[in-house]
């Protein structure tokens, strides 16, 4: 598996994102989706993310810079047919030794709290997050479940 910063040009990543985006509004209110769309995640407070197999777009994920400290995970997603093979596990752990090595010392993250979400929430666990409340400028929301890491 190959995982690279994106310029989130290409036409696989802008059909993943929009899968993502269509998932979050299925499964989650309009004012409770935190997911953000291609020109969001070109802000340049983030860092994006692709897992590669050749030429297949295995997954996806980013980090928010919010300050020197304190990095949220956005946009996991992992690729239709890919699902449960250790990819968004790749990314995850990727992205915080990227972290790390910028000098942030905690992650953050807000998911949704409804079925659809509940391998996210095995994921982040087994990988150490714990329940958090609200961060940055989200609000308490019941569709919403937010967790944070140390990276120290």
């Amino acid at each position: 598996m190959d995982i690279r910063i994106d310029d989130l040009q290409g036409a696989a990543i802008a059909a993943l994102l929009q899968v993502h985006l269509d998932s979050m509004h299925q499964h989650s209110p309009p004012e409770s989706v935190h997911a953000l769309d291609l020109d969001a995640l070109r802000h340049p407070s983030i860092t994006f993310w692709t897992a590669w197999e050749g030429e297949v777009l295995l997954g996806c994920g980013a980090l928010k810079t919010h300050s020197a400290t304190h990095a949220e995970l956005k946009s996991m997603r992992t690729a239709a047919g890919h699902e449960r093979k250790g990819v968004a596990r790749a990314l995850l752990r990727h992205m915080e030794t990227a972290a790390r090595a910028k000098g942030v010392q905690h992650i953050s993250l807000e998911t949704g709290t409804n079925a659809p979400f509940f391998p996210a929430h095995r994921l982040y666990e087994s990988e150490g997050f714990v329940e958090c409340g609200p961060f940055a400028e989200y609000q308490i929301d019941p569709w919403s479940r937010f967790m944070t890491k140390a990276l120290v």
